[in-house]
C-alpha cells in the first residue's frame, strides 16, 4: 500500500471553507440516516397503494442491505480515487434512486430502486466521515464527527414524523422526492467548495468477497421471508434459495481467509470479545429495526392512528433509546465499567417485547407508550456498549476494521429482522383472516381465504364497522405474534451478554458517543478512529488549562497566553505580529501582552536583529534558540502526554500512529483557527488531557 498526497493538509483549508463543506456533508449525511426510517410510517399507505403486503419489509430491508455491503467498498474507492469523486458519485446515485423510488408503479419497482438507493446511502456515510478526516486537523475531528452522530440520533427521531407529515399532506412519494432539492445542494456545496481528494491509496478491493457476502445473505433473506407465504418451505425454489445462501456463504468465508485486504478478517472472530459482541449486535439490529418497521403498521391499522400520529406514537421508543445511549456512556466513562449495560439491557428487551406482544384494539394510549418505552431504554443500554468492549478488546492493527465489524453485524442483523418479521406478519396474517373471513373479505378485499397480500390498510375506511373491527383484531393478532418471537430472540442476547468479557477500558476508548449509538459507518483505518479518539479526550480540557498544563510539565514559567503565542511563532516564524493575528482571527491587541512576556524574557526577536524584538512589533519576528528549545520542549510534552492516553498501544510498533501523534503534538502551533486562551478566570473542571 502506498500513498501519494495531492492537496496541501487541512490547515491550509480556511474555517470558513471548511464550514461550507461541513454544511454540505451533514445534509448529504441526513439525507442516508433520514431514508433508514423515514418510511416506517408511510409503509402502511404504500402497501395501500401499490399493494404486496407479503413483500413490505423488504422496502426497508433493501436499502439495510445494499447500504451494509456498500460500506467497505466505498471506504476503498475513495482512498484508490480520491473522496469527493467517489462522494459525488454516491450522491448522484441516491438522487437517482430517490427520484426513480418516488415513481415506482409497483412494489416490485419500490424494493429494487430502494436497493440503488442504499447503495448511495452507503457511500454518503462512510464517505462524510472520511471527508473529515481529510479537512479537519486531527484535534478537532471528535467535535465534527460528534455532530454527525447527533444527526443519526435526530434523524431516528424526526424520520417516522416525517413521513408521516408527507403522508397526510401530500403523497408517500414526497418522502423520496424531498431528497431531491437537498442533495442537489449538497453536490453543488461539495463540487463547489471541497479541494480534491488528500491522499491516493493503493488498495486491493475485495469485490468477491462482497459480492459474495450480498448474494449469500439475500438469498437467505429470501427464503426466511418467502418461505411460507409467497411460496412453501418444501417447494423447490426455497430449497434452491436456502442451497444457495449457504454455499455462498460458505464460499465467502474461503474468499475471506485469502483476500488480501478482507472486508471482514476472519481472525477477528478468534477474540472472544468480538465475537460476542458481533452476536449481540446481530440480535440487537434484529429488534430495533424489526419494531419500528411494524409499530407504525399496529398503530395506524389496529389503533387508527393517522400516519403523523403514529410517528409521534413512536417517540417514547425513541426517548428511551437515547436517554440510555447517551447516559450509559457517561456513566462508563467515569467508573470503567460496561458490561451491566448490555445485561440490563438486553432483559429491558426481552421486557419490553413481552409487552408489545399483549398490545390488543383496546390497549390505551399510556400501555403503548410505556411498553415502547422499555423496549427503547433496553436498546439504548446495548447500542453504544458493543462498539467500545470491541474497540477495547482489539490490537491497534484491528482497531478500524473491528469498529466497522460491530456496526456491520448490527446492520446485517437489522436486514434479517426486518425480513423475518415481515414473514412471521404475513404468514399469520394470511392465516388470521382465513380464519376471520373463510369465504374471502367483502366486496372482494383479499380474495378468496383472505389473501393477506391484499389486505391493505387503505381500504379499512370502506370497511363496515363490524368487518373493520374483525380485521383489526386479525391485524393485532398477527403483531402480536410477530413480537412474541422476539422475546426468545432478545433472551438468547441476554444470555449471550454474559459471556461478554470486561477488559479494564483504554482512555481512547472511553470516547464513544452519541456516534457510536447509531451505528455510524467509518473509515476502516485505525488510525482514523484513534485521531477521534484522542481529538475528544484532548477537547475536554478547556485552552487555558491546556496551555497551563504544558508549560507546567514542561518545567516552563510563561503563562497560558505566552506558550500560545510562542508555539505559533515557532511555526510561522519569520511573521510580523500584525500577520499572525489576521492568520489566527484575533484582535492585535490581544497578542501585546504576551508578545512583551516573551520579549522580556529573550525568547522572540526580529529577524537578522539578533536582539530581542520590541513591544510594538513592525518587523518579522522568530524565536531565539531558548525560544526555540522552549517550543520543542512543549511539544515534546504534549506528545508524551498523547502517548499515555493511548493505553498500550505503542507508537513505535505502528508507524502510522507515530505520524498521528507527532501531527496532534504540533497542533498546539499550526491551528491557524484557534484563538489565545482568555484572562484568567473561572475554569471548568478539566480532565488533564494535557
Amino acid at each position: 500500500m502506498s500513498t501519494t498526497t495531492a492537496v496541501p493538509p487541512a490547515m491550509s483549508i480556511s474555517p470558513s471553507r471548511r464550514r461550507a463543506i461541513f454544511a454540505g456533508l451533514m445534509l448529504a449525511l441526513l439525507l442516508a440516516s433520514l431514508d433508514q426510517t423515514i418510511v416506517a410510517t408511510a409503509l402502511p399507505t404504500i402497501v395501500g397503494d401499490l399493494g404486496g403486503l407479503n413483500h413490505i419489509s423488504w422496502v426497508t430491508t433493501a436499502y439495510l442491505l445494499a447500504s451494509t455491503a456498500s460500506t467497505p467498498l466505498y471506504g476503498k474507492l475513495g482512498d484508490l480515487y480520491g473522496r469527493k469523486r467517489v462522494f459525488q458519485a454516491a450522491i448522484g446515485i441516491f438522487l437517482v434512486a430517490s427520484a426513480l423510488c418516488g415513481l415506482s408503479q409497483s412494489m416490485l419497482e419500490l424494493i429494487l430502486f430502494r436497493a440503488l438507493q442504499g447503495l448511495g446511502g452507503g457511500g454518503l456515510i462512510v464517505g462524510a466521515m472520511a471527508i473529515v478526516g481529510d479537512i479537519v486537523p486531527p484535534r478537532e475531528r471528535g467535535r465534527y464527527q460528534g455532530l454527525f452522530g447527533a444527526v443519526f440520533g435526530v434523524s431516528s427521531v424526526i424520520g417516522p414524523l416525517l413521513g408521516g407529515f408527507f403522508v397526510e399532506n401530500l403523497s408517500w412519494r414526497w418522502i423520496f422526492y424531498v431528497n431531491l432539492p437537498i442533495g442537489a445542494v449538497a453536490l453543488v456545496v461539495i463540487s463547489a467548495v471541497m479541494p480534491p481528494a488528500a491522499e491516493h491509496v493503493r488498495h486491493r478491493v475485495d469485490y468477491l468477497g462482497t459480492a459474495l457476502m450480498t448474494a449469500g445473505v439475500s438469498c437467505l433473506i429470501l427464503f426466511l421471508s418467502l418461505g411460507g407465504s409467497t411460496q412453501p418451505w418444501g417447494s423447490p425454489r426455497s430449497i434452491a434459495l436456502a442451497v444457495a445462501g449457504v454455499v455462498l456463504s460458505s464460499l465467502f468465508v474461503l474468499v475471506e481467509r485469502r483476500a488480501e485486504e478482507p472486508i471482514l478478517p476472519l481472525r477477528l472472530f478468534g477474540n472472544r470479545v468480538f465475537a460476542v459482541a458481533s452476536a449481540i449486535g446481530f440480535i440487537v439490529g434484529f429488534g430495533m429495526f424489526g419494531a419500528i418497521t411494524f409499530l407504525p403498521l399496529f398503530l395506524q391499522v389496529v389503533n387508527g392512528a393517522s400516519p403523523t400520529g403514529s410517528g409521534l406514537q413512536l417517540l417514547p421508543l425513541m426517548a428511551g433509546l437515547l436517554l440510555t445511549s447517551i447516559g450509559s456512556g457517561q456513566i462508563i466513562s467515569r467508573t470503567g465499567r460496561y458490561k451491566v449495560f448490555p445485561i440490563m439491557g438486553t432483559a429491558l428487551m426481552a421486557v419490553g417485547f413481552v409487552l408489545l406482544s399483549r398490545m390488543h384494539v383496546g390497549t390505551t394510549t399510556l400501555q403503548r407508550s410505556a411498553s415502547m418505552l422499555v423496549l427503547g431504554l433496553g436498546l439504548g443500554m446495548v447500542m453504544q456498549v458493543l462498539v467500545l468492549a470491541v474497540q477495547n478488546a482489539v490490537d491497534y492493527e484491528d482497531l478500524g476494521v473491528a469498529t466497522s465489524g460491530a456496526t456491520f453485524f448490527r446492520s446485517i442483523g437489522g436486514s434479517f429482522g426486518v425480513a423475518i418479521f415481515g414473514a412471521i406478519f404475513s404468514n399469520r396474517l394470511t392465516t388470521t383472516l382465513h380464519g376471520q373471513f373463510p369465504r374471502g373479505l367483502p366486496g372482494g378485499l383479499g380474495g378468496a381465504g383472505g389473501n393477506a397480500a391484499h389486505a391493505n390498510p387503505a381500504t379499512l375506511a370502506q370497511l363496515p364497522p363490524a368487518i373493520h373491527d374483525r380485521y383489526a383484531h386479525a391485524y393485532a393478532d398477527a403483531l402480536q405474534t410477530v413480537f412474541l418471537v422476539a422475546v426468545p430472540v432478545a433472551l438468547i442476547a441476554f444470555a449471550l451478554t454474559w459471556l461478554l468479557q470486561e477488559v479494564p477500558l483504554r482512555r481512547t476508548v472511553e470516547t464513544n458517543g452519541l456516534g457510536e449509538s447509531f451505528a455510524v459507518a467509518k473509515p476502516e483505518r485505525s488510525v482514523d478512529e484513534i485521531a477521534r479518539a484522542l481529538s475528544v479526550l484532548s477537547r475536554r480540557d478547556s485552552r487555558r488549562r491546556i496551555y497551563e498544563r504544558l508549560a507546567a510539565r514542561a518545567g516552563v514559567e510563561l503563562s497560558p497566553r505566552a506558550a500560545w503565542l510562542l508555539l505559533r511563532l515557532a511555526d510561522q516564524a519569520p511573521v510580523t505580529l500584525e500577520e499572525l493575528a489576521r492568520r489566527c482571527g484575533v484582535d492585535l491587541a490581544r497578542l501585546r501582552e504576551p508578545f512583551a512576556e516573551l520579549s522580556a524574557a529573550g525568547l522572540v526577536e526580529r529577524a537578522g536583529d539578533g536582539h530581542g524584538g520590541a513591544a510594538v512589533a513592525d518587523g518579522p519576528l522568530i524565536p531565539t534558540p531558548a525560544g526555540r528549545a522552549i517550543a520543542d520542549r512543549l511539544v515534546a510534552v504534549r506528545r508524551e502526554r498523547l502517548e499515555q492516553l493511548l493505553d498500550g498501544w505503542s507508537p513505535e510498533q505502528h508507524g502510522e500512529l507515530a505520524r498521528l501523534l507527532g501531527r496532534l503534538a504540533n497542533d498546539l502551533a499550526v491551528d491557524p483557527g484557534d484563538a489565545p486562551p482568555p484572562p484568567r478566570g473561572r475554569e471548568p473542571a478539566g480532565s488533564a488531557t494535557s
